[in-house]
């Protein structure tokens, strides 16, 4: 019973206010450009990488660091913005990859001589 009052209360709430996920792009040269259905992504790899944006998915990119993914149902918003952050997750020496806005990310001390 429990589950599926959540499952309902995220529909009505995702109709209602709809559903939104926050992620930023942390390290140098790392940069995030709208192009027509696909998120061009520079990531620091050779190649750009570009992701396809589903229809019932609307993304943003408010500065060249920080994408906004809204949506109705809030099982395929999580969806997408996990698929995004496992594209480069956060590395723990310097801190560079895809996080969410408010994810802390535990940091490691680089070795000593």
């Amino acid at each position: 019973w429990g589950t599926y009052r959540s499952l309902i209360n995220n529909a009505v709430n995702g109709v209602s206010k709809g559903h939104e996920k926050t992620l930023e792009l942390t390290g140098v040269g790392f940069r995030a450009n709208l192009k027509g259905e696909n998120l061009n992504l520079q990531l620091g790899f050779s190649h750009d990488v570009n992701f396809k944006i589903p229809k019932e998915i609307k993304i943003s990119v408010e500065k060249q660091t920080v994408i906004k993914i809204s949506g109705v149902d809030k099982e395929l918003v999580s969806k997408i913005a996990a698929e995004i952050k496992s594209l480069k997750s956060v590395e723990p020496y310097k801190g560079k990859g895809i996080k969410e806005k408010d994810q802390y990310v535990l940091r490691k001390e680089g070795k000593k001589r």
